[in-house]
């Protein structure tokens, strides 16, 4: 690279290092150590190897930038300013961290063109980026290399790298061979608490060789030359490639290099200034220098023709690859609701009464040859879990053609992965047993907080499981989900209401839908008003001894426990001459957002109100008086002597509710 160039590059490093300190220390708050330390590192990289363009920001060749380490959001919101965004502006950046400001303390999906993936807890960021890396090689492999051939560059830190996450990401990469994905490790040995080899001595470059990477050094990380040259070497990487930076946390102002204190501490005003001062930029706060912004928009513009280009050539491929293209860019609907109208009447008439994760198994089968963005996977559990059909396609190192990911014994990283699919175009599934869920349950909290919509395919589903004991039979999780925000939780009763629940998964395109299938079988509660889909509605009558409304008790219940509540209805009605109503209710949330009016009609306000789960009765007070469930954990037996052992069968259930009902 010419000297010229290297002082260009140079320049437009300080300006994104002193920006980014302005709007930290306006804030005072937020993380002045990395933007500081890898301005050098980030601004070559934008400037010279990161394909992308501003005026087409959704472009589908471009590459993603992705800053695992979320903290030092203050240099990704500079990167995108001097890059000219269209939606940022110096304004946004003065309001850095402040109510409703589009520049918030960690970058959040949705908020600004050019952030890729919401990131901030340590790790999320290098485990979506997988995810990515998979989409855009699967597109590849089904559009071609001439269309796509982009890269996924990833800013990590040191937490990103300790926090168990990483190697469930790693790993995978390295088995797929996903030589789109370039992780730059910001080695510079400080963490919050101090060094960072008072709490982690791993080699990193030996752990990313085990786990099949190439390894890259970076050995000064502000030698513009050097930069450049390790960058270029990576993009050519056969495998995946783990660059080692040796970085300087607070480089610009030496009182505070080096120190851990400058991870999370910002700069006063005065420091700011001296900063400025010694390296000969202007000390008015957010004042920049016109040549650097010059600088930038050369940089910044150069990948527009090019984009336009490939805009032009899309209009010339196949009408199967065009279609594909629109489905992936959100432009083409997917509407598949008479398969499953079709498929609800083929189950009615079967009288289909396995496990509704059987049904799971049968509804994808049906089903997957009509979304063509349909990719899934599961964590080792294909066959537990009902989701491998004839249609499966497997995704490997030597053909990503496919549909279907091997995720292994990775629950977390399937959950982070399935967020990346999501947020390049695909509909994303995985599956595994509901206990599970504590593994994955960070991940799935981006999936809501993002906005996007993959499905969790959750089997297993309470204690009813039976032998594997209370380690695999989940108690507490359906609480614990219900309780998170722009999360659709259905737990279906039957091989009719599973397909409804799919049928909402498919069509949710704002928020993850977590679907709850049985290992126990699964009788048919429903076989007729099959035109509607009720388990929209999160609520619904399935059956009414009293019509005419004489009932005096309403009874709800969810999944397989709707059966037993059916029973329970009968019992009473003849033991005790109560007139009931039975009312199944596999969506909460679904249900809390009908009118009061409909509510009403389901759950009348007057009768006594009783539930029915085999799981916790946290929450359940909010629609009954009485909530039979489980407030222990489980224990290890056939299924039907647990149900006995946990007061579970219909005789014992009525027998419970009739002496509440006599306190």
């Amino acid at each position: 690279m010419q000297q010229k160039e290297i002082e260009k590059i140079n320049k437009m490093a300080n300006a994104v290092r002193f920006l980014s300190l302005d709007m930290i220390t306006k804030a005072k708050s937020g993380h002045p150590g990395l933007p500081m330390g890898t301005a050098e590192l980030a601004t070559t990289l934008f400037a010279k190897h990161l394909k992308f363009s501003p005026l087409y920001p959704k472009w589908e060749n471009r590459d993603s930038f992705i800053l695992s380490a979320g903290h030092g959001s203050a240099l990704l919101y500079s990167l995108l300013y001097f890059n000219g965004y269209s939606d940022i502006t110096l304004d946004d950046i003065k309001n850095f961290r402040t109510l409703g400001s589009k520049t918030a303390g960690h970058p959040e999906y949705g908020n600004l063109l050019g952030i890729e993936t919401t990131t901030g807890p340590l790790g999320q960021g290098i485990a979506t980026s997988v995810g990515i890396a998979i989409a855009e090689k699967v597109k590849q492999a089904k559009l071609s290399p001439q269309i796509i051939d982009n890269k996924v560059y990833v800013l990590a830190g040191d937490g990103c790298l300790m926090e168990g996450i990483s190697e469930e990401a790693i790993s995978l990469a390295g088995t797929l061979k996903l030589n789109n994905l370039i992780v730059i490790w910001d080695d510079n040995n400080i963490t919050i608490d101090g060094n960072a080899t008072i709490a982690n001595t791993v080699d990193m470059k030996t752990r990313f060789k085990a786990n099949n990477w190439n390894i890259f050094e970076i050995k000064n990380a502000y030698d513009i030359n050097e930069i450049d040259s390790v960058l270029t070497l990576a993009k050519s990487s056969d495998k995946p490639a783990f660059i080692d930076a040796h970085t300087v946390i607070g480089k610009g102002y030496a009182p505070v290099e080096n120190s851990a204190s400058v991870h999370g501490t910002p700069l006063t005003e005065d420091q700011v200034i001296e900063a400025k001062k010694l390296a000969n930029y202007p000390t008015t706060p957010f004042e920049i220098p016109s040549d650097v912004l010059g600088f930038w928009s050369e940089f910044a513009t150069r990948n527009n023709e090019t984009a336009k280009t490939w805009f032009d050539n899309i209009e010339k491929l196949d009408d199967d690859k065009k279609d594909f293209i629109k489905t992936i860019s959100g432009s083409k609907e997917t509407n598949i609701d008479k398969v499953f109208e079709e498929l609800k009447e083929k189950f009615a008439s079967e009288k289909y009464e396995k496990a509704t994760r059987n049904a799971n198994g049968a509804i994808l089968e049906y089903m997957t040859p009509y979304i063509k963005n349909l990719i899934g996977g599961t964590a080792d559990l294909c066959g537990p879990t009902c989701v491998k059909t004839t249609h499966t396609k497997e995704i490997t190192a030597q053909n990503f053609d496919g549909n279907f990911i091997h995720f292994g014994i990775r629950e977390h990283e399937m959950s982070a992965a399935m967020n990346g699919l999501c947020l390049s175009g695909f509909k994303a599934f995985g599956s595994t047993f509901f206990t599970f869920l504590d593994y994955l349950k960070p991940a799935l909290r981006l999936s809501a907080l993002m906005h996007l919509a993959p499905v969790y395919v959750f089997t297993h589903d309470s204690f009813l499981i039976g032998e594997d004991g209370p380690t695999h039979q989940p108690i507490e999780h359906l609480a614990s989900l219900r309780s998170m925000p722009n999360i659709n939780v259905i737990r279906p009763a039957d091989a009719i209401e599973s397909v409804e629940a799919w049928q909402i998964a498919i069509a949710e395109k704002t928020k993850p839908t977590a679907i709850m299938f049985s290992r126990q079988s699964a009788p048919m509660v429903r076989n007729e008003n099959l035109s509607e889909n009720m388990v929209a509605k999160g609520a619904y009558v399935i059956s009414d001894f009293a019509p005419t409304g004489e009932h005096l008790m309403t009874i709800i219940a969810t999944g397989t426990e709707v059966y037993t509540a059916i029973k329970v209805q009968k019992i009473i009605r003849e033991k005790h001459g109560i007139n009931s109503r039975v009312v199944s209710m596999p969506s909460m949330n679904l249900f809390d957002i009908q009118s009061d009016e409909y509510k009403e009609s389901v759950i009348a306000p007057e009768t006594i109100t009783v539930s029915i789960e085999a799981g916790s009765t946290f929450g359940w007070s909010k629609y009954a008086e009485i909530n039979i469930g489980i407030d222990t954990f489980g224990a290890s037996a056939p299924a039907e002597d647990l149900r006995k052992h946990f007061g579970f069968t219909p005789e014992q259930i009525a027998e419970k509710i009739m002496s509440e009902i006599s306190k």
